[in-house]
């Protein structure tokens, strides 16, 4: 159970995290200080295979109008994906993925979009960049050298998933530990290390609630789940913001569903989340100008 007394205990015992600096993080053309006021990344996907049927956009111009409309509701940045990471869902190749990519891309960002593009494929993520795109979300670690050498290149941002492999549909959820912070803090910054000295200038890090935490029980999946989003501020030693993918939590909140990314954002959010994901731009939008504006004691009124 969520308490006052569970998140002192949670931050007592990590407490020398805390407060730790994070470097802003470059979205287009801005540095944005997530401490001060956390970035929110949209989703857009181009497969049918999503899970999110609300984020799903079946034609190039259904995609171009979700991501106008999100940057509209409040998105720093668009994601953009044309390959479920369903385990079940259906894989889309490299040249296919370009196919439907590059021109919600190349119009979204010709009209002012921050986009970002989900792949693991570097043809695909360096023809996006190509096309316009400023982020890349990392969704595999196998090439790792030539994805940071693209972003370089192009001056564009990086999250890194904490995906140990080519892609996250490989993951079966054998990998998530009881503290997956330290495992975490040791890839994490090897790859930093790595992505910093082929020349990227901005990163976060993802540590991929939406991929590897694959348990039978889905109760217990939400259960790691908020113990990593509260916990994110144990990152924060790494020095770039933390990015988290918020769940939706269907088995939970069934048909008030679309109220749960909302639910997760405070919970990221108290974490020390700099950068939100999440199928529900406004709603999350509206949550974070909220616990920005309420103070937590009365001598802060």
């Amino acid at each position: 159970m969520i308490s006052l007394a569970a998140l002192a205990a949670l931050a007592g015992e990590h407490a020398a995290d805390l407060d730790l600096p994070v470097a802003p993080l470059l979205v287009g053309d801005r540095e944005v200080d997530t401490d001060e006021r956390a970035a929110v990344m949209g989703v857009v996907n181009l497969s049918g295979d999503s899970s999110y049927r609300d984020s799903v956009a079946t034609t190039h111009a259904s995609a171009v109008r979700r991501g106008k409309v999100l940057a509209a509701q409040g998105a720093d940045v668009v994601d953009v994906g044309a390959e479920s990471s369903q385990a079940v869902a259906a894989k889309v190749g490299a040249d296919e993925q370009v196919g439907r990519l590059v021109p919600v891309v190349r119009e979204l960002a010709g009209a002012g979009v921050v986009v970002s593009v989900e792949s693991y494929e570097p043809p695909v993520v360096a023809a996006c960049l190509e096309a316009g795109a400023r982020m890349v979300n990392l969704t595999g670690s196998d090439q790792d050298a030539a994805m940071f050498d693209l972003a370089a290149e192009h001056g564009a941002s990086v999250v890194l998933c904490h995906v140990h492999g080519p892609h996250a549909r490989d993951l079966d959820g054998s990998d998530v530990d009881t503290d997956p912070f330290p495992r975490m803090l040791d890839d994490f910054g090897r790859r930093l290390d790595d992505a910093r000295a082929r020349g990227v200038r901005s990163a976060a890090v993802d540590p991929g609630l939406g991929f590897g935490f694959r348990l039978d029980d889905k109760r217990a999946r939400r259960r790691h789940q908020t113990a990593v989003l509260l916990a994110s501020f144990r990152l924060r030693r790494l020095g770039v913001p933390v990015c988290q993918s918020l769940p939706h939590a269907f088995e939970l909140f069934e048909d008030q569903y679309r109220t749960a990314e909302g639910m997760f954002a405070v919970l990221a959010h108290l974490g020390g989340v700099g950068l939100h994901r999440t199928h529900e731009v406004p709603h999350v939008v509206a949550v974070l100008e909220a616990m920005r504006e309420l103070p937590v004691r009365t001598d802060d009124v």
